[in-house]
This record gives structure tokens, sequence and C-alpha cells, in this order.
């Protein structure tokens, strides 16, 4: 048998995330940023809104709901795991 011992693999620490510090309460500049920006967005889901806004999924979600219930943005799908909304362009013309 030829060859004595390799050198030991050395693992590696993994790669680190940045630690997002993502606000749980709306100050007034981001509701109205909310009121102004979200519904005009074509595409609008909760990851988005986190984006966006710098606030966590649990206030992105509740807002989300909120606009929805006023006839701001208009549900596409709601499941379980993922709810994406879209703006609401005049009345339902499906």
């Amino acid at each position: 048998m030829a060859g004595g011992k390799g050198k030991k693999k050395k693992w590696s620490k993994g790669k680190a995330r940045d630690q997002v510090d993502n606000k749980v309460l709306m100050t007034k500049e981001q509701n109205d940023r909310l009121h102004s920006e979200v519904p005009k967005m074509k595409l609008i889901t909760v990851s988005a809104v986190v984006e966006k806004l710098k606030v966590n999924g649990g206030l992105a979600r509740k807002t989300l709901r909120i606009l929805a219930e006023e006839g701001k943005i208009r549900p596409v799908l709601i499941s379980r795991a993922q709810r994406i909304y879209t703006r609401n362009v005049g009345e339902d013309d499906e």
C-alpha cells in the first residue's frame, strides 16, 4: 500500500448570514410608504413588503390583510404557506 497519512481535512465554518434588524412596529413614515407604494406594486408578497419597508414578517402579513380588506389590493393566491396579492385595477375584470 502506497502513501501514508495525508493531510486531515479542514472543515469550513460555513457561511454566516447577515443579521437583519427588521422593525416590529411601524413608524409614521413606513405607514405612509405602505399606503402609497404597496398598492402600486404588480406582485405583492409578504417577503416583498419585508424587503421594501424593513418590517418583520408578522407585521407585513397583518398590513397586507388590512390593505386587502380596504380594497386597495386584491388576493391572487392565499395558501397556508404563501400569500400573493396584486394591485386592484378597477372592479373585478375577470
